[in-house]
Order: C-alpha cells, then sequence, then structure tokens
C-alpha cells in the first residue's frame, strides 16, 4: 500500500494555506535572487555593451576591467579597512556591554530591576535628536574620530531584552549547583553560563557586525577625514552621487565612456562590498535560528 506524503494527510484548508504561503515565499525569494543575479552578471559585461544590448551570455563581451579598477583604488581599500575596523570594535564593545546588561536584568532577585528597565524602555521610544547628540559628541571631543561612531550605538535595548529572555530559560538548578560548588557569581557568568549561551551571542555579534557594515549616516555626520570614512561612504558617492574615485576613471577620454564605466563600477563596488557578508553568514547561520527563537519564548 502507497504511504500517503504529509501533505496529503492535511485539510483542505491547511493545504490551501501551505501552498499560499509556498507562493508568496517563493515571489519573495525570487524577489530577492533576480537583482542579485542582474549585479553579478552586470558587473562583468562591457560597459558599451551593458549600456545597448544589456545582459549577454557571450563572454567576448565580458571583461574583469570595473573589478580591476575597484580593487586597484587606494580609497576603495582604506575604506575597506576602516569598515571592518569599526564593525569589529563595534560588535566586540556592543556584545560585552548587552550581555553584562543583560544578566542583572534577568534576575528576578536583583533590586531597581523594574525601574531599571523601565528607563531602558523609555530609551528605545525617545532619544535627544541628531543636533543635541553632534553637540554631545563634540563637547566629548570625539568629532572625526573612530570612537563617534561606534560608541553612541553600542548598547541596544532591544538586544538586551533578547539576551535576557535567554538567560531566563537557562535552567535555574544550572546556578544552584554552581553555588553549591562554591562559585562565586563572576564565575558562574563567565564560566558556566556564557559557553551556554553560544547561539545568542553568535546571534548578537552577527546583527550588530551586519548593522555597523552598513551603516553609512554616523560616518557621514561625524566623520570629515577621508582616510577615517568606512566603505559604506565611498560606495554611497559611486552609487548615489555617481561619483566614483577620480583615478577609477581618470584615463577615459569622452563623458559617455566615463558614464558607462561609472555605471558597471557600481556593480563591481557592490560585489565587493558585500563579499564580507557573505562570507561571515555561513559561519554564523546554525546559530541564528536556536538563538533568535530561544530569545523570543520567553517575555
Amino acid at each position: 500500500m502507497k504511504k500517503k506524503s504529509e501533505f496529503a494527510k492535511y485539510p483542505a484548508e491547511d493545504k490551501a494555506i501551505l501552498i499560499v504561503g509556498y507562493v508568496l515565499l517563493g515571489l519573495f525569494v525570487i524577489a530577492i535572487l533576480l537583482p542579485m543575479a542582474y549585479i553579478i552578471l552586470a558587473s562583468f559585461i562591457e560597459p558599451v555593451t551593458l549600456q545597448n544590448s544589456g545582459l549577454t551570455f557571450d563572454f567576448s563581451k565580458w571583461t574583469l576591467m570595473a573589478y580591476e579598477r575597484v580593487i586597484s583604488n587606494a580609497q576603495i581599500w582604506i575604506g575597506f579597512r576602516n569598515a571592518i575596523i569599526y564593525s569589529v570594535v563595534f560588535t566586540v564593545l556592543s556584545v560585552v556591554i548587552t550581555l553584562l546588561a543583560a544578566y542583572p536584568m534577568s534576575r528576578a532577585d536583583f533590586r531597581g530591576r523594574g525601574l531599571f528597565n523601565t528607563m531602558f524602555i523609555i530609551t528605545m521610544f525617545f532619544g535627544g535628536g541628531l543636533i543635541p547628540t553632534y553637540l554631545l559628541i563634540s563637547n566629548l571631543g570625539m568629532l572625526d574620530s573612530m570612537w563617534a561612531v561606534v560608541l553612541p550605538g553600542a548598547f541596544s535595548v532591544w538586544n538586551m531584552i533578547i539576551a535576557r529572555t535567554y538567560y531566563q530559560g537557562v535552567p535555574r538548578d544550572l546556578q544552584e549547583a554552581a553555588e553549591i560548588d562554591g562559585a562565586t557569581e563572576m564565575v558562574y557568568f563567565f564560566k558556566i553560563l556564557l559557553p551556554v549561551c553560544t547561539p545568542i551571542i553568535a546571534t548578537l555579534a552577527m546583527w550588530q557586525f551586519v548593522g555597523m557594515w552598513n551603516s553609512y549616516f554616523d560616518a557621514l555626520i561625524y566623520l570629515n577625514s577621508p582616510s577615517k570614512q568606512p566603505l559604506q561612504l565611498v560606495l554611497r558617492a559611486i552609487l548615489i552621487q555617481n561619483q566614483p574615485e577620480p583615478g577609477m576613471v581618470s584615463d577615459m577620454q569622452s563623458t559617455a565612456a566615463r558614464a558607462q564605466l561609472a555605471e558597471l563600477l557600481k556593480y563591481a563596488t557592490i560585489i565587493i562590498s558585500s563579499l564580507p557578508l557573505m562570507v561571515m553568514y555561513p559561519f554564523f547561520q546554525k546559530y541564528f535560528d536556536s538563538g533568535i527563537m530561544a530569545g523570543a519564548v520567553k517575555g
């Protein structure tokens, strides 16, 4: 006797919902993959061919010129270096501060927990605004420095709530056993609790790294020196302002040729700037689902 599939066991209403869900999910995936495929293919095609004929699979019309010009440009590498430094420093600071703040907030015996929780929640809905924040950064002497980009957003209340909820999901028996063995709060936190919180730590680290890597507004406001600008500002100049670095197009004689090459450089720059995230994500994927789901189960 032929065994029924899992889908066949569902009632008609559930089947309809599943089909609709699969169709919507498929459309969503297509909406993501098509632009990505276009950008990847367009970055290899000669500027004239791309402008006149669009995408082509005639490999004689393909070129690595855009990648060669992007890779050989010094400002791209300066921005790349700065973006990595800012993202790594921001991630480490943010995760450390978040984990330390979330631990006392997860303890039911912590006095003042309700007051601190209210203060944290208020900051999620109300802020000082751009001008007061700029004046604060200026008075602290952090303008045109890495700390102006890294420090203001190092603590995230939302991430603290997620970490706090994860802590609360760790069995209380683990701490009681540690106390019986004579472990102090510090020993319990660093040697017992944190090792079992790897999923949430990896999740928070990925969130913060990606957020800082894609961020450009703070750097635009607080940084003036080109040598301190992250890759996102260089990418912004190429993509939005259509102003590639002069060395990338200086040998092109006509204005039309420069415009065509600038268009091609956009695609190559997008691919290169996305590589670190694409390389990093597979290593964090196995922790991501368990970390986010565990942090969302309890309120």
